[in-house]
């Protein structure tokens, strides 16, 4: 594509901004409707219960109460589905267990939905939920997924039998047993990859109205058709013309706001009986409470390693606790993160087991990376491992085990083949910018200064951008200016630039003369979502395939307009050009001509992608630790990826950047606490740490782009990518310095002060003893 000035690859600023610092942005409380009611959800206390309810009519004559509903009020509409549902190994399906819009006599964990209450306002709400009469029968609760699989558990869904929720397997056992049984080595490791809260800058909330034959929900949301099917299809069952559902401005989502939540039909059912808009909005608390939390995996992994290092197979066995109901996707991330365990790696052969385990804690789903931040940690706290224990360097063991770029396309033995990628090339790229030659300077420097030292690095490949077809539509405008329908959903990634950029592109228009529509499932037919990095590979796409068809037809439009050939006609400026003169004609006025039709003026397309994208990439972290108190400084942190294609250098900068301080979190601060009984011992902001701007360093960042040969524009997708890098970055890090210092070689995230200095501690206490 020829360069022009707000095209692709311009390191252009991002156009939605204005709105965001000028406090003009649309979000779901922003949404005002004459006579609104306020909704409150009335949740448990335990974490497993069994309970009643009694009399309610002191509630429901309470000031303002307009409505109370209980469970035993949503006969004729359907539970929560989960979409993916796996299969066991011996073939047979998953069980499903119910996910009802309100709690059936039984309570599953802190913050399980009990009764839904519409008053005039939200206090009145709460009041009136306060007083309603439960009463709990405590029932013994089951809190971690390996402590759930022992045979004396309490189970979770009792019916179930167990608190196995699926038992799955990927790969060649009977080959990988033989590679073992070849090895001249075997490694292995335990980790956990512990619970994340999203805890984006904005909670979840809706606006629901009923005009009588049809729904509308205002949500904030990752993609309106989604959300419209689950209700129509699941809930409602309606057809789906009779639900509408609109997103405007979102403040981040991570995965997190894909899903379809008790409270958006519940808004929407209150509407309809109650004949008034209902608007439901969660405080903090109440996000920690009611949202789907992330990771929470627990694997073991054992490498099979010729004379040379190089790895013939491995196993792995993955426990994802999927808490106490099966979420949307739930089931589905710790399967779609084995199937990248074998990471960047030529390793022919591995068995994975995954299994699914029921706890009495919050459902588990999709969080920022879904399975490629858990399968990219265990495979590269693996690979430091293979190093401590052979005595080769870290980047050499990952050297002698890389997919070679003359063994592309690699298929891996998970299935997934992967198309471009020179994985040494960006190793050895990172570890010059980062100094890791003269890191024994600043380790000497930092030991005789007291403190721990050490340097870690990640080499990580995803694959993103794959699913369903996504098809855009570009328009022309009467005043010359150009909208386009897409049907992802931004969620502050800056979609109204990056798209707007493919328009410019093809039409040579100015940004502010591009009008990017998402989130209405009204004006736009279909649509994928935003999720796995898929928006821009493959909406830009179709985006970009939808304005080069409408630019032809423009030419096209013109040609009779300045007697020229369609050859002989050029884009330029917003106008329709023959070439070498100052013969033209303006967009707008192009418009207006009696010959143009509205499909003249307009171009639709989609784009369905054949295999998914594989982004891939090097980070290098630097760490010092203090082992009088624990902290933990990053002095220094390296990525050099590659994306393939770069749509807009600012936009993938920032994107990267808020990945990487996503997996510091994880890595250094992020922990989600259950008591023995159930309790959110962290359901706050003063319990759960979130990284602040001092405990972030500057990040270098820099491409080494590969064009990606599944996509048609060779876009990889970026998305996710930071955050899959770094908490293995930062994790290998901290262990080296730790093995440096007092001679740790394990320790699981988070590696916060405590943590840090009490294995500190244990480790100088043992060799005291030793002594």
């Amino acid at each position: 594509m020829p360069p022009t000035k707000f095209g692709v690859g311009q390191a252009v600023r991002r156009k939605e901004d204005q709105s965001f610092i000028t406090g003009t942005g649309r979000y779901v409380d922003d949404e005002q409707r004459s006579g609104a009611l306020r909704a409150y959800v009335l949740r448990s206390p335990y974490a497993h219960a069994r309970f009643s309810i009694g009399d309610l009519s002191d509630a429901a004559a309470m000031p303002g109460v307009r409505l109370i509903l209980t469970a035993a009020d949503l006969d004729g509409l359907g539970d929560l589905p989960c979409l993916a549902l796996m299969k066991n190994a011996d073939g047979s399906p998953q069980r499903p267990q119910p996910y009802p819009l309100l709690a059936r006599n039984v309570v599953r964990h802190v913050g399980d939905a009990v009764a839904f209450v519409v008053a005039d306002s939200l206090t009145e709400a709460r009041d009136a939920a306060e007083a309603i009469p439960v009463d709990y029968e405590s029932l013994d609760a089951i809190v971690g997924s390996v402590a759930a699989l022992e045979p004396d558990a309490p189970l979770v869904w009792p019916e179930h039998g167990s608190n196995l929720a699926f038992d799955a397997q990927i790969g060649n056992a009977k080959k990988v047993a033989k590679a073992f049984d070849k090895a001249a080595r075997v490694v292995s490791l335990d980790v956990v990859n512990n619970r994340l809260v999203a805890n984006y800058m904005e909670t979840r909330g809706c606006l629901a109205e009923w005009d009588g034959t049809r729904f509308t929900l205002t949500v904030g949301s990752q993609g309106v058709h989604s959300i419209r099917d689950t209700l129509a299809n699941h809930v409602f069952k309606v057809k789906p013309d009779r639900v509408h559902v609109k997103t405007g401005d979102v403040g981040g989502g991570f995965g997190t706001k894909a899903f379809m939540y008790r409270e958006y039909p519940l808004s929407l059912e209150a509407a309809r009986r109650l004949g008034k808009p209902v608007k439901w909005f969660a405080d903090r608390a109440e996000h920690f409470l009611a949202d789907t939390q992330g990771r929470d995996n627990i694997s073991r992994i054992e490498a099979a390693l010729d004379r040379r290092s190089r790895i013939l197979a491995v196993k792995i066995d993955i426990i994802g606790d999927l808490g106490a109901y099966l979420s949307q996707f739930g089931p589905f991330i710790p399967w779609l993160g084995a199937l990248m365990a074998t990471g960047a790696y030529a390793i022919d052969a591995m068995d994975v087991r995954v299994r699914g385990v029921f706890t009495n804690t919050l459902p588990v789903d999709a969080y920022r990376g879904a399975g490629r931040p858990e399968a990219a940690y265990l495979i590269e706290r693996l690979m430091d491992a293979i190093a401590f224990e052979t005595g080769l360097s870290v980047d050499e063991v990952r050297a002698r085990n890389f997919v070679k770029p003359e063994q592309m396309p690699f298929k891996a033995p998970t299935g997934r083949t992967y198309d471009s990628g020179e994985f040494e090339g960006h190793m050895r790229k990172a570890m010059e910018v980062a100094g890791w030659g003269d890191f024994k300077g600043r380790w000497q420097a930092s030991k005789k200064a007291g403190k721990f030292r050490g340097i870690g690095m990640s080499t990580y490949i995803e694959a993103c951008a794959d699913g369903p077809k996504e098809a855009a539509s570009v328009t022309l405008e009467r005043d010359g200016t150009a909208t386009v329908l897409i049907g992802t959903q931004t969620n502050g990634q800056g979609h109204l630039t990056a798209y707007a950029q493919f328009v410019s592109q093809y039409l040579d228009l100015p940004l502010e003369r591009i009008n990017v529509i998402q989130g209405d499932s009204d004006r736009i037919k279909t649509g994928g979502g935003t999720g796995g990095s898929r928006s821009i590979p493959v909406g830009g796409a179709s985006v970009a395939r939808a304005s080069q068809t409408l630019a032809e037809k423009l030419k096209t439009l013109a040609s009779d307009e300045l007697e020229a050939g369609i050859a002989d006609l050029e884009i330029v400026d917003g106008r329709v050009r023959v070439v070498g003169t100052d013969k033209a004609i303006e967009f707008a006025a192009l418009a207006r001509l009696p010959k143009a039709t509205p499909d003249l003026l307009s171009a639709e397309t989609d784009y369905q992608p054949g295999e998914a994208t594989y982004p891939n990439g090097t980070h290098i972290c630097e760490v010092e630790i203090d082992p009088q108190t624990g902290v933990t400084d990053i002095l220094g942190y390296t990525i050099v990826d590659d994306f393939g294609m770069v749509v807009n250098p600012l936009l993938l900068e920032g994107q990267v950047h808020g990945g990487v301080v996503q997996g510091i979190g994880q890595a250094l601060l992020e922990r989600t606490v259950y008591s023995e009984d159930g309790q959110l011992l962290t359901a706050s902001l003063t319990d759960y740490a979130l990284p602040r701007a001092d405990d972030l360093p500057f990040i270098h960042f820099e491409t080494r782009n590969i064009p990606c040969k599944n996509n048609p524009l060779g876009i990889k997708g970026a998305g996710e990518a930071g955050t899959i890098g770094a908490a293995p970055a930062v994790m290998n890090a901290v262990i080296d310095a730790l093995r440096r210092g007092v001679g740790v070689t394990k320790l699981d995230m988070p590696a916060t002060p405590e943590v840090v200095w009490r294995t500190i501690q244990e480790a100088q206490n043992r060799k005291l003893a030793a002594e």
